[in-house]
């Protein structure tokens, strides 16, 4: 047997030689098989009578059945010839069939009937091929008849020259006057990292010029993880004609540019969301270190909050207070009782002379159900800073209409903010009733509910922090409204008698300031629940979020990227109506991964 096993070895070892001497003694202007392929659609095979070694585009190949005669026909392996030239040869168990498609014929082998049908035409099995050790060899003349191939035979070689060109099929319809778009795209380069951002460049085109819509799969942004990944594109044009798909396959090697921590942070844009879970949220930004700030209290205003009733269910005075100088009026109610009425803050001088109100800002809304909505869009009114200074005078011992909204129908509801200057003590009653006018003043003082009510002589909070390089070396959180690192103010409800506090302290304006700040970007995390509400940072109003609201399972929104060469950052923040607290900033140095 090894004697046997040696024989079959040297016979195959002389075999390649004598192909190779062939080779070298091909006629000059032969194409060699050592050449590379005519055009990268061309496919050359050198096959060799009853010898299982073959060529294909230069490489040597074993094949499982070669090229042989029979009858005196030459006949040619089909599955190898087959998959050379890219063209379907499937066995068909079922029905013991073989099915061939070519560019343009359709064939079927029927091996148990010994039938062959080109077209739909019936040939006798054996006139066009023969199977030879389970194996399908089709008739020589096959290659150019059916298969669009040329070929050239060498008696003296005994050696059969295949050349087949992969002609494209056209996209051209002439009965839609129409052609088919192509489809085509190419990678900013040939491989990337870990996290990091894909470029993908799009070249499909439509010869009729009619534009397209694409299609992708697999096209992901980042990949985080290292292999390689097929990405297809089809386009489809105006009228409808789709192209053929369009694969390559990305290589994303077992380096890291970014993790998924940070690579939506580097890359999205201001008021983008980046998707969080409690996971995340607990891993990696719950628990950051807090962000040393020097506090400094505005204690220039004396502030009148009216918010509870927050939802009343019958008219009457909903707070009352006097004021002397600057102060600020906020009230935030909700039309609970059924009907339409009426809201106004009346101002009663309660001196002997005439006494000025100055308004100097403004935060107002129209009445909506939306509570979210209308707390957001005053603190949008406010922190623009756009109104007009307005003057009132009210002769003394005399009550006048400070300010009426319109009528409040049920389950609307309204949040305001003015800022005020007065040269004497006014009283500021905020009322509602079904008409408005000065018998308000004589209305029932509606009860205490558990919201937030009272007078606080505070105005807002500066902060100043420190965003430098020196000063943010990892990334570290800014807690808003938690009450304890950021604690509640205490003021007085006349009305009740009681000590009040300003829970979340609503009412007021926070400034943060940084001299220097560093390249970095600043999130906010909605951590206390539903929030909407602007920033203003240097000078430029942000909504947050710009449509719905916020919450933590949502994520964070990208409120503010700086460039490193910013002289100063400036943040101003009031807490709106209907909004949750806490919340985070959160701030992220970036390094030069940053666009």
């Amino acid at each position: 047997m090894l004697q046997g096993q040696r024989r079959q070895t040297w016979k195959r070892k002389a075999a390649a030689l004598t192909i190779a001497a062939a080779l070298i003694a091909s006629p000059v202007g032969q194409v060699s098989a050592l050449d590379a392929p005519i055009t990268s659609g061309t496919s050359y095979v050198i096959l060799y009578l009853n010898n299982q070694e073959a060529f294909l585009n230069g490489e040597q190949v074993t094949l499982d059945s070669p090229a042989t005669v029979k009858n005196g026909r030459t006949y040619v392996p089909v599955k190898f010839l087959g998959d050379a030239f890219g063209m379907k040869v499937e066995w068909q168990e079922s029905t013991r069939t073989i099915v061939m498609e070519t560019p343009s014929h359709e064939i079927l082998l029927d091996t148990v009937n010994k039938f062959a049908w080109v077209n739909g035409i019936q040939f006798p099995f054996d006139d066009v091929a023969m199977l030879k050790n389970g194996r399908l060899l089709i008739k020589l003349t096959w290659l150019s008849d059916y298969m669009g191939a040329t070929y050239t035979y060498n008696h003296e070689l005994r050696r059969v020259d295949v050349l087949y060109v992969n002609k494209p099929e056209g996209n051209y319809d002439p009965d839609q006057n129409n052609s088919k778009p192509v489809a085509k795209f190419a990678f900013g380069k040939p491989t990337y990292r870990i996290g990091e951002p894909v470029k993908y460049i799009n070249l499909s085109y439509d010869p009729d010029a009619e534009g397209v819509r694409m299609e992708w799969e697999g096209n992901e942004e980042v990949f985080f993880k290292a292999g390689t990944y097929p990405v297809t594109l089809t386009v489809t044009d105006q009228k409808g004609n789709k192209s053929k798909s369009y694969t390559r396959h990305l290589v994303i090697e077992d380096e890291i540019y970014m993790n998924e921590v940070e690579y939506p942070i580097y890359t999205k844009p201001i008021g983008g969301y980046i998707a969080t879970d409690w996971k995340t949220l607990y891993a990696h930004y719950f628990n950051l270190p807090d962000l040393a700030k020097t506090v400094t209290e505005d204690k220039s205003r004396t502030l009148l909050l009216s918010d509870s009733p927050e939802t009343f269910t019958e008219t009457g005075i909903l707070y009352q207070d006097v004021m002397n100088g600057k102060g600020r009026l906020y009230a935030d109610h909700l039309n609970g009782t059924g009907s339409k009425v009426g809201f106004a803050i009346m101002a009663t001088n309660k001196t002997d002379k005439p006494v000025k109100i100055l308004t100097t800002n403004k935060g107002e809304v129209f009445p909506s159900i939306y509570a979210h909505l209308i707390g957001s869009e005053a603190m949008v009114d406010f922190l623009a800073y756009d109104a007009k200074t307005e003057t009132m005078t009210i002769p003394p011992g005399e009550t006048f209409v400070y300010k009426q909204f319109p009528d409040f129908y049920p389950g609307q509801g309204v949040n305001l903010m003015y800022d005020v200057e007065t040269d004497g003590e006014v009283q500021f009653t905020f009322a509602t009733a079904d008409t408005v006018s000065k018998n308000m003043l004589d209305m029932t003082k509606l009860p205490f509910t558990g919201h937030i009510r009272g007078t606080f002589q505070i105005a807002g909070f500066d902060w100043k922090v420190d965003l430098s390089a020196n000063g943010l070396k990892k990334p570290t959180k800014l807690v808003i409204g938690d009450g304890k690192i950021d604690p509640f103010q205490m003021g007085y409800d006349p009305q009740r008698g009681e000590e009040a506090t300003l829970w979340g302290n609503y009412g007021t304006v926070y400034r943060i300031h940084s001299d220097k700040p560093q390249k970095m970007a600043i999130m906010i995390l909605a951590k206390g629940g539903p929030f909407k509400g602007p920033f203003k940072i240097n000078g430029e109003l942000v909504k947050v979020p710009a449509s719905g609201v916020l919450t933590a399972f949502d994520g964070m929104i990208m409120l503010h990227k700086t460039t490193g060469k910013e002289d100063s950052l400036d943040i101003e923040f009031s807490p709106p109506a209907g909004s949750a607290f806490p919340i985070n900033l959160i701030f992220y140095p970036l390094d030069d991964r940053a666009l």
